[in-house]
């Protein structure tokens, strides 16, 4: 029984240790000025990784002090926190599966359409209920202002490794056929006829292409991106606290049928 409790007891540190890596990659992803803008979408991670870390101390106490009660409730609510992160993988990868990028001759970046994204993204990230608070939340960022910064020339610029935000919101679709004047300021009458997009841009700071398709496009670009990177990290934790979870709940099987057994010799004593 003891032994068992010991297994278990090590094997919940380890699966407290994987909450870290869940917390840091909700955190990191909260941090991107996109997701800042996206509210719904900002802490669920960080939510989950905060509920394996209580679960994980829950079944760890549970072990050391040899109270059955928690680590059946630690098993239970385990294999919940496992089958929720499972389900936001596979919604994650489903939904980031599709890209809008496009190459854009003679320019070192990509730019976006939004029909190459999910229609399941698309309708609840840039729906006409969304996308003004989205666009609002944009307008104030930093992410436009800190373009206009760092480039200068129009050499620099279209060499330039644009985010698909930036891309999409702080510069006109370069099929409109606007002259270059700055990383937010561009000149000319545009040819309209080119696409939706090209009537819709402004120099204002404040308007830019926030209206346009564009945006809601690079906008889905960054979030598939950064969405991406953190799966990476989410199944390879997920797999570990599967093998962990297994592991504990043979421990606590063995250790409920060596407790049997010890009552049975008392019994028969």
């Amino acid at each position: 029984m003891a032994m068992s409790n010991n297994i278990t007891a090590v094997l919940n540190f380890i699966a407290l240790m994987c909450s870290i890596p869940i917390i840091s990659a909700g955190i990191w992803l909260a941090s991107k000025p996109d997701n800042e803008c996206i509210r719904w979408l900002r802490w669920p991670l960080v939510f989950i990784g905060m509920a394996f870390l209580l679960v994980a101390l829950t079944g760890f106490v549970g072990a050391y002090w040899k109270k059955e009660g928690l680590l059946g409730l630690y098993l239970v609510c385990m294999f919940i926190l496992i089958v929720l992160l499972l389900v936001l993988l596979v919604l994650a990868f489903v939904v980031t599966r599709q890209g809008g990028a496009y190459p854009v001759p003679g320019m070192a970046f990509r730019e976006y359409r939004l029909r190459g994204f999910s229609a399941w993204l698309r309708d609840h990230v840039t729906s006409d209920d969304n996308w003004p608070g989205i666009r609002a939340c944009l307008s104030d960022s930093q992410i436009c202002p800190k373009l206009s910064r760092n480039y200068i020339s129009a050499a620099d610029f279209f060499a330039a490794h644009l985010s698909p935000i930036q891309a999409g919101c702080c510069k006109p679709p370069m099929i409109c056929g606007y002259e270059y004047a700055g990383a937010t300021t561009w000149n000319g009458a545009g040819n309209v006829a080119a696409g939706a997009d090209c009537g819709k841009w402004s120099n204002d700071p404040s308007q830019l292409c926030y209206n346009c398709e564009s945006c809601k496009a690079g906008l889905l670009g960054n979030l598939r991106r950064e969405w991406r990177k953190a799966n990476v990290i989410l199944i390879v934790t997920v797999v570990v606290l599967i093998w962990v979870y297994l592991i504990a709940c043979s421990a606590y099987k063995n250790a409920q049928t060596e407790e049997l057994f010890n009552r049975y010799k008392q019994g028969w004593a």
